[in-house]
């Protein structure tokens, strides 16, 4: 039988409830960091099929807000906002074609985001990632699996996140033909951040 001790009275609501206070002023000291990305060696890629030929372009503007914990990943958050204006497919006309309406609609959608809802430990020493994605004004949710290096004093996140383009109304009209440009895409995406 418990027998409550003389020496330890009742634990009071008002206790209890300056208890919680303290472990909730005490949980942002063990949040996970905020990392500043270093945007001259990160990048973000595309690759996609035009004919069945394999073709590579790049978003050149993007802003990364990480925060990380390697012990606690599920403590750690993503932000990714990507500048469509700044995609480059390494030709000027082809640049000015795809931010027309049929395709990015870039005057009405200037921006694509990514905004993490969890992450996780997963296998092989990978983190899985689970978020929603925003292209051209539609959102999903996505998930992918997502590489965690140390370099020096960096953290190097790198991952692969492969979606289909009419999912997102990107390549209208005509251009809904996959025989012409393939519906799979890949963003590849290398983030090189520290505090």
């Amino acid at each position: 039988m418990f027998l409550r001790s003389t020496f330890a009275p009742p634990f009071s609501s008002t206790r209890r409830w300056l208890a919680v206070a303290a472990i909730c002023v005490a949980v942002p000291a063990i949040a996970a960091t905020a990392l500043k990305t270093d945007a001259a060696k990160s990048n973000v890629t595309i690759t996609f099929k035009q004919l069945n030929v394999p073709v590579d372009a790049k978003f050149k503007k993007f802003n990364a807000a990480i925060t990380y914990d390697a012990a606690k990943p599920e403590t750690s958050k993503a932000n990714v906002d990507i500048d469509i204006s700044s995609f480059d497919l390494g030709d000027a006309d082809y640049n000015k074609e795809v931010m027309k309406k049929e395709w990015f609609n870039a005057a009405q959608f200037p921006k694509a985001s990514f905004v993490s809802s969890q992450i996780k430990a997963g296998a092989a020493g990978k983190l899985d990632v689970t978020g929603k994605l925003t292209i051209k004004g539609k959102t999903t949710d996505v998930s992918f699996p997502l590489t965690v290096k140390k370099d020096g004093a960096n953290q190097v996140f790198e991952g692969v996140l492969p979606i289909k383009r009419l999912t997102y109304n990107i390549g209208e009209g005509e251009w809904k033909d996959t025989s012409m440009v393939a519906d799979e895409v890949a963003i590849k995406f290398r983030v090189v951040a520290a505090q």
